[in-house]
C-alpha cells in the first residue's frame, strides 16, 4: 500500500482515530482505543492485512470535505452512470465504539463495491466470522481473542477470508453499515439509531468548536488544528496522544518508524497551551487531571510518556509480518523511548501549568504538590546528561534546549511562590535557576558564532533552540538568538523548510535520513514574526499551511521534493505549532 498520506481522512470519536483513504478504504482502525491492536492494518501492509472498502465502481472523487466544525466526512463520487455521496463518522463520546458508513446514489445509477477483511492483531490473526442474530437483527460477527466486531447492514457474501458484495443503487437509494466493537465475552450491543447518532455527533462537535476563538487570515487552519487536538484527546481519561498511527516513516524505505499512539508529557503540555489561548480551559483541566494520575507517586518514577489511561509499561517490539508503509521496516508497536531520560519534559509541563494558573485556575491539594515533586526530580538530576527533545538513540549529552527547559521549570516554580503565594523552597530553586542560566550562557553558546549550540560538546545547529525565547530565557531579538537563527537557516534549511538537526552528525544513533519537520518551520514563523521579519513569516506560513492535506491535516514531516507528507498522521505537534505560529502572526499584525 502506497496511498499518499495526504489522501487519508481522520474519523474521530474521542477514543480512537481510523483513517479512510480517498479511494474509500479504511486502512487503519484500532478498537476500542488509539493504542489497541488494529483490526484493519492495510496502511502498513496490504489489503490482506485488513481493510474495509466501500466505493462506487469506476468512481472518481469530485469533492471531499468535513462538515464544518466536525469530523463527519462527506465524499462526492462521479461514475460513468451516476453520482453518489458517502457519509462516514463515529458517534462522539457516547461510551460505545461504532463506525458508521452510508452511501447514497444522488443521480443516475451506481454499483457499490464492498470489500471487508477482518484481520485483528495487526493483521496477524484470522478471526472466526459467522452470522448471528442479535436484538432481532441478523449481523456478521468476527471474534478473535478478547475482541469482537459486529457488522450490521446489507448482507455481505463470504469469499475465502474476506466478505464482500456488489450493490446496485438508483437515485435516492442508500445503503448503511455500522461496525461495532465489543468485548468477545459480552453479548452484542443493541444497534444504534443512525440518524439520531449523526445528529448528536454534529451537536457534540459544534458545541465544542463553536466555543473556540479564532481570528485572522489563518483562522480556518487554526480551527481545524484545534479540532484535531481535541480528536486526539481521550474523552474518558483526558490523555492526549501524539498521533493515532504507528510506523508511518520519516523516510520512505527507512527505519525511522515509531509508535506515536501514546501521551507524551511534552506534546500534551504544549497542546494545553494552545487550547488555553483559544478558550478551551475545561479541556486543559481535563488533561491536568490525567497528568496528576499518570505521574502520581515517587518523583523518581517520572516518565516522558504514558499510555492513554496513564499506563507505564509501553514495551517496544516489531511486527515482522508487515511489509510497512512504502516498504519501510521495521513496523514498531510500543515505544522504547519511554525508558529515556529527557531533561526538558518537566520544564514544558511547568510552563503549561503556570499558564493555567495565570488564567485563573487555582491549584488544588494535589496539583501543586505534584509540581513540587517534579521540580524535586529536576534538582535531583540537575547534572545528568539526557537524550534531548528529539529522543536521540545515541549517547546522552547535555542538550542546550534541555538545560533551558530545566531553567524554565525552576523559573515557573519560583513564580508560583512569589506571585501566587504557594509554598516551596524559594531560595534553593532560585540558586539553581541562576546557576543554570550562567552555565547555559557559558557552555551552550558558540564563542565563534555567538549563537546557541545543540549540545555543550558540539557546535551543531538544532531547531529545538528556536524554543529558547518562548520560555523567556532570552528575548527573540537577543543577539545570541539572532546568531542561532542564522546558523539554523544555514545548516538546517532544506528547500525552504527546516530539518530538526543534521542526521549526518551521528548524534541520534539511527541510520538513514529524514525530511523537514513541520513543527520546526512553524517555530521559525514565530521567530520571524517576533523579530519584525513579517514578509518572511507570512511567506513561510503560507507555504506550511499549503503542506496540509486537502482536509487540513498535517503529518510530522514533509518531503518538499515529492510534495508528500511523511511520518505519523495527523500529528499533534504539527497542529499545535501551527496554532502558535498563527497566534504570533496575529499578535505581530496587531
Amino acid at each position: 500500500m502506497t496511498t499518499p498520506i495526504s489522501d487519508y481522512a481522520l474519523l474521530a470519536d474521542l477514543h480512537t482515530g481510523p483513517l479512510v483513504s480517498r479511494a474509500g478504504s479504511i486502512d487503519w482502525l484500532c478498537l476500542p482505543r488509539f493504542d489497541s491492536d488494529a483490526v484493519f492494518t492495510a496502511l502498513l501492509g496490504t489489503p490482506d492485512d485488513g481493510r474495509w472498502l466501500i466505493a462506487p465502481r469506476h468512481g472518481d472523487v469530485v469533492d471531499r470535505w468535513y462538515e464544518e466544525g466536525t469530523f463527519v466526512l462527506r465524499t462526492r463520487w462521479r461514475t460513468p452512470t451516476g453520482e453518489a455521496e458517502t457519509v462516514e463518522f463515529m458517534p462522539a463520546s457516547d461510551g460505545r465504539a461504532d463506525l458508521v458508513r452510508e452511501i447514497r446514489c444522488i443521480t443516475g445509477e451506481v454499483t457499490v463495491d464492498v470489500d471487508l477483511r477482518f484481520r485483528p492483531a495487526y493483521g496477524a490473526a484470522t478471526p472466526w466470522v459467522r452470522k448471528v442474530r442479535a436484538h432481532g437483527q441478523q449481523c456478521l460477527m468476527a471474534i478473535a481473542g478478547p475482541d469482537a466486531y459486529v457488522l450490521r447492514g446489507p448482507h455481505l457474501e463470504p469469499d475465502g477470508a474476506r466478505h464482500g458484495g456488489a450493490f446496485a443503487l438508483s437515485a435516492g437509494q442508500s445503503l448503511t453499515w455500522v461496525l461495532t466493537w465489543t468485548p468477545s465475552h459480552a453479548e452484542p450491543p443493541a444497534p444504534i439509531d443512525v440518524d439520531a447518532a449523526l445528529e448528536s455527533t454534529r451537536e457534540y462537535w459544534h458545541d465544542w468548536s463553536d466555543r473556540v476563538t479564532t481570528q485572522g487570515p489563518w483562522a480556518e487552519a487554526v480551527h481545524r488544528s484545534l479540532l484535531v487536538l481535541r480528536a486526539l484527546t481521550h474523552a474518558d481519561t483526558g490523555g492526549i496522544v501524539a498521533a493515532p498511527t504507528t510506523s508511518l516513516p520519516e523516510e520512505g524505505g527507512g527505519e525511522r518508524n515509531w509508535d506515536y499512539r501514546f501521551c507524551w508529557l511534552r506534546d500534551s503540555a504544549l497542546t494545553l497551551q494552545a487550547l488555553l489561548v483559544h478558550g478551551r480551559t475545561r479541556g486543559a483541566l481535563h488533561w491536568r487531571n490525567w497528568l496528576l494520575r499518570a505521574v502520581a507517586g515517587d518523583p523518581e518514577d517520572l516518565q516522558i510518556m504514558y499510555g492513554v489511561a496513564g499506563e507505564r509499561s509501553l514495551p517496544e517490539r516489531t511486527l515482522d509480518h508487515l511489509v510497512g508503509y512504502a516498504d519501510s521496516r521495521p513496523v514498531r508497536i510500543g515505544n522504547g523511548a519511554v525508558e529515556q531520560f529527557q531533561a526538558d519534559v518537566v520544564g514544558e509541563v511547568m510552563i503549561a501549568l503556570a499558564e493555567l494558573r495565570d488564567a485563573g485556575i487555582d491549584e488544588d491539594a494535589f496539583s501543586w504538590p505534584l509540581q513540587r515533586n517534579m521540580l524535586t526530580y529536576v534538582t535531583t538530576h540537575a547534572d545528568r546528561k539526557d537524550q534531548g527533545l528529539w529522543e536521540m538513540r545515541g549517547d546522552p549529552h547535555h542538550f542546550t534546549h534541555s538545560r533551558v527547559m530545566m531553567w524554565a521549570g525552576l523559573d515557573r516554580g519560583i513564580r508560583a511562590i512569589s506571585e501566587h503565594g504557594l509554598a516551596g523552597p524559594l531560595e534553593e530553586w532560585t540558586r539553581m535557576r541562576d546557576e543554570l542560566r550562567d552555565e547555559i550562557l557559558t557552555r551552550g553558546v558558540n564563542s565563534v558564532t555567538g549563537g546557541f549550540t545543540q549540545t555543550y560538546d558540539n557546535t551543531e545547529a538544532d531547531a529545538s533552540l528556536l524554543q529558547i525565547p518562548q520560555t523567556g530565557f532570552v528575548a527573540y531579538d537577543d543577539p545570541r538568538m539572532l546568531a542561532t537563527v542564522a546558523h539554523i537557516e544555514r545548516d538546517l534549511m532544506r528547500d525552504g523548510l527546516l530539518l530538526r538537526y543534521r542526521t549526518t552528525a551521528g548524534t541520534d544513533g539511527v541510520a538513514g535520513d529524514e525530511h523537514p519537520f513541520l513543527a520546526c518551520s512553524f517555530w521559525l514563523v514565530e521567530q520571524y514574526a517576533k523579530t519584525g521579519r513579517m514578509d518572511e513569516a507570512v511567506s513561510l506560513m503560507e507555504r506550511l499551511v499549503g503542506c496540509a492535506s486537502p482536509l487540513g491535516l498535517l503529518a510530522e514531516e514533509y518531503d518538499p521534493v515529492s510534495g508528500q507528507l511523511m511520518g505519523n498522521f495527523p500529528q499533534a505537534f504539527s497542529h499545535l505549532t501551527l496554532v502558535r505560529a498563527a497566534d504570533a502572526l496575529a499578535a505581530a499584525t496587531r
